[in-house]
């Protein structure tokens, strides 16, 4: 095979690793994010008072909100995902195909 026809296929794969990445940062993220609200309220770092307590819940509570608005997109963040990649593999199929002309040489080896 050729240098030339292995990075052109490469350009296919890195958007697929990409899609794959970007999900999986998105995941760690929130996670992280999750790990980060819990410890600063288990903590009593953001509460001081009546007030500061009713800051937190009502930061906790937002945070949470958010998360359920952000979880609720991911099924089509994912089906997105899947759409790309499975025309990416269709178009990796379509260059294959066209470099070995098959039917294309009337029989000829």
């Amino acid at each position: 095979m050729d240098i030339r026809a292995i990075k052109k296929n490469k350009r296919g794969e890195g958007l697929i690793m990409s899609l794959v990445m970007g999900v999986a940062a998105l995941v760690i993220a929130v996670i992280i994010a999750f790990v980060i609200v819990n410890t600063l309220d288990d903590a009593s770092l953001l509460t001081s008072g009546s007030a500061q307590d009713n800051a937190t819940d009502r930061l906790i509570s937002n945070f949470t909100a958010g998360v359920d608005q952000v979880s609720s997109k991911i099924p089509t963040v994912l089906l997105i995902a899947a759409v790309v990649l499975i025309l990416g593999v269709l178009v990796l199929l379509w260059t294959q195909y066209k470099k070995m002309n098959i039917g294309g040489n009337g029989g000829e080896l």
